[in-house]
């Protein structure tokens, strides 16, 4: 399995980004993706999640700026980043979970494959 993560970089405040992840290996459509991040000193935190439903779950400082799509024909989910903050600045990392319990959902520990990152920095 294999998730790749692209599409991080660097805006400013109040800008827009939008991250891809690509994956591989796995059959997609059956999966639970979320999106996590991770800031300098800073435990790994839920962003989003899209379920196989297409059911949709966001942390509080997501909602109403950030969302999470997903193309089962192109094996890609996706997190569309409007009115960045340079608080939203974070490794962001892409996850699938096989199991896909609703309650776990924002837990790091659940997923099963991790991409491997992309850096989105937002300057004031």
């Amino acid at each position: 399995v294999q998730l790749q993560a692209s599409g991080g970089g660097l805006v400013q405040a109040g800008g827009s980004l939008r991250l891809s992840c690509a994956a591989s290996g796995l059959t997609f459509r059956a999966y639970t993706m979320g999106w996590f991040r991770q800031a300098p000193g800073k435990e790994r935190e839920f962003v989003a999640a899209i379920r196989s439903s297409f059911n949709t779950y966001y942390a509080d400082s997501a909602k109403d700026r950030f969302t999470i799509s997903r193309d089962n024909a192109k094996n890609t989910m996706y997190l569309q980043m409007n009115s960045l903050k340079p608080e939203d600045t974070a490794v962001y990392y892409c996850a699938a979970d096989r199991a896909a319990i609703l309650s776990s959902i924002r837990r790091s520990d659940a997923y099963n494959y991790w991409g491997q990152g992309t850096l989105v920095t937002v300057s004031s």
